[in-house]
């Protein structure tokens, strides 16, 4: 069933637009927005440093507060403060800890409609995405708070802060949920601005956490220009990265010549195998569950490989599921008074790789793809006469091209591609095509041939049809092959990560030649 199209041109929800949205920011947290930019958080204090760049929404175009971008050396003073409030957090009993760690809790959960209005017009989620995103952060870290008093058992932190350098993607649930756990476990914290978007949600959540006391380091800047600082200085204790491979490889290598303690979540291709399958209505169910958020994050499915004897039934049962996407504006409504509405997702980052992936799908057509699937924009929610630049339409293509990156990469956004085969052979060879990935799933009807075959799958986690993901609380996270590098986290092991445990620890994770974490 298609998405149904509005009987009334769209408006903006009253309330919502950007600058509502910058007058509450000013509001809440004076002490870190000024006029019309973000400032940076370093040496305990707001600082009207750094060269602001321009920045508009992928939403619509509109100009909103770019990231205020630093030079190497003060990069470098803003690492060297952060040793210093690092020694004095040492200082801090646990009981304490946690206390200013809740008390930053309860105001996020306070400000968390603001944050997620943030995250909708920084990075483009819809609003349901984007509350979900607000509120995984909060109750994750809640689920520390509670709990880690055993995770801490004979155990000290780092000698220096964690420096986190992540993607735009999840600004809450990953990046802040990881610096809220890193002070927890004792540990001063130094965060990256993602570059592409997230830096006014991130601005304000650090404003928050640092008014309860908490040793947080927020500041902007190019990756070339920090990396020297935010990897290689002998101040930092830890490395914390979640990006592509090519920035990832430059870093591993960085950290593995120094020594130096390190997390390494990198992209993979995940898969997802058809195999002897009959069960047609839960794929049909959960495709569209697929493409939340454009399918912009690192557990997305965009490869499906399936039996050649099944792809008829395939087809049935997925083109539907993706025909009933819904996409567009995420704060356009019918009525001002009707809520926001339930989408899938919206627009993509930005025009740049929107076009990015149309040149890409363009080309592997051109070069034998057969395509699917091909939406189109006047399928999506828009307001009238907005720009679209930054939105595409579901796409899926028939086995692209070895030739074509769509065939060995992740595209990060809404494209799938399907690759058929004909032996349990090519099935598991078309499955590890990356060398590695986060997530894998295999549908069988069989749960024998699921055991046999999930082991040779090179993914951390592998789903018996169902869909894996990141996962919160205690559930471990990982990757496999080129996929991740460093210390696994979840549960005690997130904990473990950034603190030094009895001589001798061999830390779980995925490290080049097994060498012991430091």
């Amino acid at each position: 069933m298609a998405p149904t199209t509005p009987s009334s041109p769209l408006v903006l929800k009253p309330g919502t637009s950007w600058p509502d949205a910058w007058e509450r920011c000013l509001a809440v947290a004076p002490e870190a927005f000024r006029d019309d930019r973000v400032l940076n958080l370093w040496a305990s204090s707001w600082q009207a440093d750094g060269r602001a760049l321009p920045a508009t929404s992928p939403v619509d175009g509109t100009p909103i507060a770019g990231p205020p971008r630093l030079d190497a050396a003060t990069a470098h003073r803003a690492v060297r403060a952060s040793l210093d409030a690092h020694r004095d957090w040492l200082q801090v009993p646990l009981p304490e800890r946690r206390a200013r760690v809740a008390a930053t809790l309860d105001a996020l959960a306070e400000h968390r409609e603001l944050l997620a209005l943030l995250l909708v017009w920084e990075i483009g989620k819809p609003w349901r995405l984007a509350r979900a995103d607000v509120d995984r952060a909060i109750d994750g870290v809640r689920w520390y708070v509670d709990g880690v008093e055993p995770m801490l058992a004979d155990r000290t932190p780092l000698p220096g802060p964690v420096s986190n350098i992540a993607s735009w993607n999840y600004p809450m649930s990953v990046l802040v949920h990881a610096m809220l756990v890193q002070a927890l476990a004792g540990n001063a914290v130094i965060a990256k601005a993602p570059t592409d978007g997230g830096v006014a949600c991130l601005t304000l959540a650090c404003a928050l956490a640092a008014r309860e006391g908490v040793p947080v380091t927020l500041v902007s800047g190019g990756g070339r220009e920090l990396s020297e600082a935010l990897v290689r200085a002998p101040e930092i204790g830890c490395v914390s990265f979640v990006g592509g491979r090519d920035t990832g490889a430059r870093i591993a290598t960085a950290v593995t010549d120094l020594g130096k303690r390190h997390v390494l979540e990198q992209e993979g291709l995940n898969t997802w195998g058809v195999w002897n399958f009959t069960d047609w209505p839960a794929l049909t169910s959960v495709i569209p569950k697929l493409f939340d958020y454009g399918k912009q994050r690192c557990t997305a499915y965009p490869r499906f490989v399936v039996q050649r004897t099944l792809f008829a039934d395939f087809l049935a049962a997925y083109l539907p599921a993706v025909r009933s996407l819904r996409f567009g504006h995420p704060l356009a409504v019918e009525r001002p008074e009707d809520p926001l509405p339930e989408l899938d997702f919206g627009p993509l980052i930005n025009a740049a790789k929107a076009k990015e992936l149309s040149d890409q799908v363009a080309e592997a057509i051109g070069r034998g793809a057969a395509p699917l699937h091909r939406g189109s924009t006047a399928d999506g929610r828009f307001l009238p006469g907005q720009d679209t630049s930054a939105y595409l339409p579901p796409v899926t293509l028939l086995n692209p091209p070895p030739s074509s990156p769509l065939h060995h990469a992740e595209p990060f956004g809404p494209v799938d591609t399907v690759v058929l085969v004909d032996t349990e052979a090519e099935l598991l060879a078309a499955m590890n095509a990356s060398n590695g990935a986060l997530v894998a799933t295999l549908s069988t009807d069989d749960p024998g041939t699921y055991d046999r075959l999930a082991p040779e799958i090179r993914a951390f986690k592998t789903g018996h049809g169902v869909p894996r993901s990141r996962g919160d609380r205690d559930e471990l996270f990982g990757g496999f092959g080129h996929s991740w590098r460093g210390a696994f986290v979840g549960g005690d092991l997130l904990v473990r990560a950034v603190t030094t445990g009895p001589p001798g620890e061999r830390a779980p994770g995925n490290f080049p030649d097994y060498h012991l974490m430091p």
